[in-house]
Parts: structure tokens; sequence; C-alpha cells
């Protein structure tokens, strides 16, 4: 029972957390039973809700201005049953009057499974409704979609429906999406192998359909949308990114290619990693982030372009995230940029309209399929959208373009729009041109690369090459290397990167050295992907002194990626820089399970070098055969290497994870008798004794742990009795009881650790004498802390009391108030 009661101070810390960076605000808005508050100069307005829409999910716009939104029916069946039925549908929205509310309402896809994602693409609408991704398309423009394909089909339909979010059109013209949930999916890669995982990921595909390839892996439970940096970082929204504790579950993650994030979990056995788990981006609480938007114009304020906002279904929030370079990665600032106070307020998707102004969709109350914070099912309480707006601005003439005779556009005017200032009307060039003859448009695209003097106008170009992936396209792309601007440089790095072009790889391995961290871990990461053994000397080489780990992990996952196990051996024997020893030795560790030897990895555990020693430790870690040879240099390391408080930690971890195996029995339980051995090491023993997960004490550890029930040190006498309490010698072997009973009695003691002891006995063998009795019922009182209260009710309950001794309980119990939080 004692552990409900440590959950306060992650609750506390989880508001404190959710509370920080929020900025003065005086724009307030009373809309729909709501009170929204603003960021000053805002202004906000519903542009659509019930009859148009019940309970809008998620949107995109066509080029027309028309907005697709999936409108679910509020049904939280069980997923199998949707699924059969497929109850949702998909509204196309339209402003007939142009006044920027929407009044005309078109059913474009009815019977739909429960829709999680969609995309307008190429004239069709793309939806994400597990296990598939529909392609929907309206052939003969009447509002309704008379052609539906089976684009991707997952075949893994979860619980909790989260086997799928997206899809997400990316700026190198690939098609993007998360895998949630961790059923088996098995999939063909680009690369010709086969891909079979439990594990989250970001994934990704050509438009026309084929092998997929995976951009990420994770262990976190449910990634859910994705967007791109102007020069193509992927960053996106997850759910359970790490176990609860503290205020800490949700966030943002930037996503760099071949990286592992999220939790310690199962799932990612098998998956290649290049280290501990990639850091997350922005730590969120218990939120639920879900939908995602990049903000391309600065029509909500200079300082705005380029922020990501992210709707917070459980905070009733959207906040704003104002990125900036940490090293090779990104860091993030975020704030409160819209905030209902209405508990019913849950924001799903947020988008940027083409004046700049933003799209919000509130689902309303219907959805409560395996949320643990949303378990009233309120489908009586529908969505809306919203559009918020800046005093001011937004005043853009024809936004989308919609003036152009697009049909007619030559490959030079296509080109010269994609400087359009207008997102809309350079994002629809950009598709357009890159689906033409690289014929016409890579001469059109050069005079940019060569002449504009606007870096957004070059940026527009690398990714229109990007997707005509002919040769001359891809020699373009390779001019740009040497661009001016460094998010250029970034852009052509991805499209080098995403086309696998063989002929960049000696630029690529000159551009290791650039001035700039991110332009090095992208010309890594294309490196990689090209696969030439002829570069992992340059890889590894560019790992010495790296402290930066996004850039580590690069340069390791290439060296990997490119799998020469003969290569990378002979240059780290002939290296002294112990990051490159270390990137070699995990290459060497992730390339198979023969590669390395025992004898390579174990002697450096007891290295005078503590990134080889940590290495080490971490290939040991996931090698189990090699258990039953680690016990002489565990005993090494001990011996050279005396632990201190800031390891503790990883020291306990570490001795916890073969506790199981006899002869490192031996060495802890040799450790733990032995007189010379520091205090910190002994507690970390007895900690890893307790977190060992046996189900009996071994022999070998009987008499040290009971010698350490004898301790005259307060904190070793505590954990101590936990390990007796947690390997359960006391139902067994009478020292331990009458050891445990004499504490129990001893008044010299402190009163948690009387109550431990206590604890630590069978019920049937607990002294409940009368002075042990009035010292348990004096500690029920409401003056005493609440988790001893709630020890001692553990004691009483487990304890063979006479009825009259339940009397006296009974009499104090009404007095102390709640026994939980």
């Amino acid at each position: 029972m004692a552990h409900r009661f440590i959950r306060l101070p992650a609750i506390l810390a989880g508001i404190l957390l959710s509370c920080m960076a929020i900025t003065a605000r005086s724009a307030e808005f009373k809309l729909n039973g709501h009170t929204f508050t603003l960021p000053d100069g805002f202004t906000l307005e519903q542009i659509a809700g019930p009859p148009l829409v019940r309970s809008p999910i998620c949107m995109d716009f066509d080029e027309q201005g028309r907005l697709y939104v999936a409108d679910s029916s509020g049904s939280n069946d069980p997923v199998k049953k949707q699924l059969e039925e497929r109850p949702h549908r998909i509204v196309r929205l339209v402003d007939t009057d142009g006044d920027g509310t929407f009044d005309k309402s078109t059913v474009f896809a009815d019977r739909m499974m429960f829709p999680e994602g969609a995309m307008w693409h190429d004239g069709s609408l793309y939806v994400g409704a597990p296990p598939h991704i529909w392609k929907l398309t309206d052939t003969d423009d009447d509002g309704v979609a008379d052609k539906r394909e089976a684009w991707f089909d997952g075949k893994t339909l979860n619980g909790c429906a989260n086997d799928m979010h997206g899809p997400y059109a990316g700026p190198d013209g690939w098609i993007y999406w998360c895998k949630g949930a961790f059923e088996e999916q098995t999939h063909e890669l680009v690369n010709g192998k086969t891909l079979v995982t439990r594990a989250s990921h970001i994934f990704r595909r050509r438009p026309e359909g084929g092998p997929l390839e995976p951009v990420m892996t994770g262990g976190m439970d449910n990634p859910v949308e994705l967007v791109f940096t102007p020069g193509g970082e992927r960053i996106f929204t997850t759910t359970f990114l790490q176990h609860p504790g503290d205020g800490r579950r949700d966030g943002l993650i930037h996503a760099i290619y071949g990286g592992v994030y999220g939790k310690v979990h199962g799932v990612l056995e098998g998956h290649p990693r290049t280290g501990e788990i990639m850091p997350s981006l922005s730590q969120l609480g218990a939120a639920a982030p879900c939908g995602l938007a990049r903000l391309e114009t600065a029509q909500l304020g200079i300082d705005y372009q380029d922020n990501v906002l992210a709707c917070l279904f459980n905070m009733r929030k959207i906040t704003r995230h104002l990125l900036s370079k940490e090293g090779a990665g990104l860091a993030s600032r975020h704030e409160d940029f819209l905030v209902s106070d209405n508990l019913n307020f849950h924001p799903t998707d947020v988008m940027e309209d083409a004046d700049g102004s933003l799209v919000v969709i509130d689902t309303g109350g219907w959805y409560k399929l395996c949320c643990p914070t949303s378990q009233l099912w309120k489908p009586d309480i529908l969505g809306a959208i919203y559009r918020v707006r800046r005093e001011g601005s937004h005043q853009v003439k024809d936004p989308r373009g919609l003036e152009l005779d697009w049909d007619s556009l030559t490959a030079e005017r296509l080109a010269a729009l994609l400087g359009e200032p207008r997102y809309a009307v350079r994002n629809r060039a950009r598709q357009q041109l890159g689906t033409s003859e690289p014929g016409r448009a890579v001469p059109a695209l050069a005079k940019i690369i060569d002449n504009s003097s606007s870096s957004r106008h070059r940026l527009q170009a690398v990714w229109t090459l990007a997707r005509l992936d002919s040769g001359p396209a891809r020699e373009l792309t390779r001019r740009a290397l040497a661009d001016s601007d460094e998010v250029v440089r970034q852009a052509a790095l991805h499209s080098i990167s995403v086309n696998r072009d063989l002929g960049a790889a000696d630029e690529l391995a000159a551009m290791l050295a650039s001035d700039s961290a991110h332009n090095r871990r992208a010309a890594a990461e294309a490196l990689g992907r090209i696969g030439s053994p002829a570069h992992i000397s340059s890889l590894l080489d560019a790992i010495a002194n790296c402290q930066d780990r996004s850039l580590q992990h690069s340069l390791t996952y290439a060296v990997l990626e490119i799998g020469s196990a003969e290569e990378v051996r002979r240059v780290i024997k002939d290296s002294n820089d112990v990051q490159t020893q270390r990137a070699g030795l995990i290459v060497l560790d992730q390339l198979g399970t023969d590669i390395l030897s025992a004898d390579e990895v174990l002697p450096l555990l007891a290295s005078k070098d503590a990134i080889l020693r940590d290495t080490a430790w971490w290939i040991v870690e996931h090698h189990e055969p090699w258990s039953h040879q680690l016990a002489p240099y565990l005993q090494q390391w001990i011996s050279s290497h005396p632990v201190d408080t800031d390891s503790l930690a990883r020291v306990t971890e570490r001795l916890a994870r073969f506790a199981a195996v006899p002869t490192v029995q031996q060495v802890l339980a040799r450790e733990l008798a032995a007189g010379d051995t520091p205090l910190v090491l002994r507690e970390a023993i007895l900690r890893a004794m307790i977190d060992s997960n046996l189900k009996a004490i071994p022999a070998s550890w009987k008499e040290p742990l009971l010698g350490q029930l004898h301790s005259s040190t307060n904190s070793t006498l505590e954990i101590a009795v936990e390990a007796a309490r947690v390997l359960g010698p006391a139902a067994s072997d009478k020292s331990y009881l009458q050891r445990l009973a004499q504490l129990g009695a001893d008044k010299s003691i402190s009163t948690p650790l009387r109550l431990r002891a206590l604890a630590a006995l069978p019920g049937t063998e607990r002294p409940l004498d009368d002075s042990i009795m009035d010292f348990l019922v004096l500690h029920l009182h409401v003056d005493h802390p609440v988790i001893l209260r709630a020890l001692v009710v553990d004691i009483l309950l487990d304890s063979p009391l006479e009825s009259n001794a339940w009397v006296v309980v009974a009499g104090v119990l009404p007095t102390t108030g709640p026994m939980e939080i």
C-alpha cells in the first residue's frame, strides 16, 4: 500500500512542469461555454461546428481551400467492431462566400474505420485508419470520393487502435507515418531486406507505393503527428516516451535517422542501437500531445515563423515551441499559446491556413478509448473548429494562387513561384515541378540554385530536386552542398541521403569537417545510407573527441549501416581516441552476436577510462552467454574503481542485472562480508540484492546479509531490512526472525526502521505484545505521516489479531482521515 503515497510529488512536479514558461496574456474569448486565453493581439472565432461537423479529429486543405475533416461518430466500441461497422466519416467543408467561415458540408467518404490522420496529396486525400492508409479520390469533383484504394496495409489492429497515425507529407516527396502500439508487423524494405518488428516507428514510402523505410525506432507507446523543419529535420509528438515519474511522461522528440527513442522496452530487442536511448526534445507531462504544426509564415509575428505548435489533449491547451540548435541536435523552449478553462476542450489538430491564420480542432468529449485520463464518455459534448488570427495580419491577396492558370505554367515560371512568400503557392509549385519531366525542370532549378539571392528560394529548389531524382537533378543537388546557407546545405544532404546518391560520397566525407554540426551529422547519415566502406575511417576519425550525443549517433550509425567489421577493427586498432574506440566497439557488437568475443570486451570492465568502461558494461549487459565469465572481471572492477555516490544508481543496476549468476553472487557475498568494503559499495550491493528479482535468497548471501542486519549505520540497516523482506529469508531462517523481531521492539531506533522490520516478518512471527501494539496504534493517529500510517495498516492487516485488539484499532481509525491520496 505504501507505494500509493509517493505519487503526490510526481503529480505536483507535473503541474509545475506544465506551468513553466507561461507567457503573460490579456486576450480572452468566451465561446461555446469556454473562456479561451491567447497572447495579446490575437483573436479567436469558430469557423465550423454542428451540424457541419460533429466530433472532428484531424484535417487538411486541398489546393482550392476546401477543408477535409475526419469526423468521428462518437463511438468507443471495441476496435474490431469499429473495423467491421466503420462508423466514422470524412466531410469536405467549403467556405462559399470567402469570409473565412465554412458554411457547406459534404460527406466525402462514409463508412470509415477510426481516422487518425488526413493528408491531401496530388489530387487525393490519404487517410490513416488502422490497419490501412486509404487513398480517396473524387474523380468527378462532386464532393464525394468515388475511388478508394488501400495505399498501405499494416495488417495489425491493437485494442487501442494506436497502430498508426498519419500520413504526413515530407518535403523530400516521401510520405511518412507513425507506427504505434506494440503489435508485430512485417515489411519489405527498400534495401531488399525484411523487417519484423514490434517497436514503434516512423516509416516512409514513395507516393507510388512499394517498399518502405524505418526512420526512427522507439519504445514509446504512441507516436502521433510529425512535422518537418525547413531543413528536413523530423519532430513528432508521442505519449509515454518514458515511464511516468516526476511529472514526466509525454512530449516531443527530434527524430534523427536511425535513432532509438522512448523508454527501454522489450520491443527494442534486435534493433540496432548506438548506445543509450536517444534524448527527448521536450517533456510535457501527462499531456497526451497529438496534433502538431510548424508555422511556415510570419503572419503571427516574425518570432513565430518556424515555431512548432502542439495540441495537448489532456491539458486543454496548445503550446508554442521555440526551437534552437543545440550542438548537432535541437532544443525547445515552450510556453502556452491557446488555453481553455473548460475540461471538455480536447484539441487534436492544428494547422496553418494559406493566409497564415491557424485552424484548430476541438474534438469534444466523445473519446475515452484506452485514455487513462478521459474515462467519462461524453458524446453529447460535440466538437468545433476554430480560427486564430493576429490583429492586422493575414491580408494576403490570392493566398492559394487560384488566379494562376496552373496548367499552362512553364518550368521557369514554376521555379520562380518557389520563391513566393505565399507558402501554399510555393508548395503547389514544388509538387507540380517535382512531378514534371526532369529535362524541363532541372535547367529552371539550376538558375535558382546558382543565381537566387534568397536562401528560402534556393531551399525550395533543393527540395524540388529531391523529388526529381534524375542524374542531372542529383548533380545539381551536389552543387547545393556548397551553398552559403546552412539550411540549404542541410536540405541537400537530406536529399542525397533519401536518394542514396553514391556520386556524392567524396563531397560528403569532406563535409564531416564542416563548421556546422548539423551538416556534419546529416553528411554522416548520407554516407551510411550510401554504404561505402572506403569512408569508414573518415566517419570513425570524425568521432574523435566528439562529446555531442546526436553527432556521435549519426557517425556511429553510418558505420553500422556500411557494416564492414574488418575495416572497423583496422581503424580502432590504430586509434588512440577513446570515442573512436567506443564507436567501433558498439558497431562490432551491433553487427551480430558472433562478431565480438567476451575476451575482447570483459577486460575493459576494469579499464581506467570511464568511457571504455561504460561501453564495455553496455555491451556485456546484452550478452547473456558471457555472464558465467564475468566474476573475475567484476571483482577486479570493484577493487580497482571504488564506487562514489554519483555513480551509485548505475552500479546498483549493473550488479542487479547479473545477480542471478552464481559466480557473481559469490563476489557480492564476499564484498558484503569484507570489513574494508566502502559503505557506499556495501549499500549498492544491498540495493542490487533488492532489485535482483530473485525468488529466494542464495545460500552464499545468508550470512553476510544477516551481518548487515547488525550494522551500526542506520542507512545500511534500513536497506538490509528491506533486502530481508524482499528476499524472504525470514520465512525460513530463525536467526533472521530473531533479529528482525529485536529491531521491531527496539525503542532506541527510528520509527520507520522499527515499522519496516516488523513488516519484514511473516504475520505469524510478529511479536505483537502490548508494548508493540501501543506503538502501532499510536502511529495510526492523523498527526503522524501518512506513509507511516499506511505501513502500520499493512502490518495490522497481515497479522493475526484478537478481536479486542481490533476494537482498539477501530477506535483510532475514524480519526485518521483519508488513507489514500
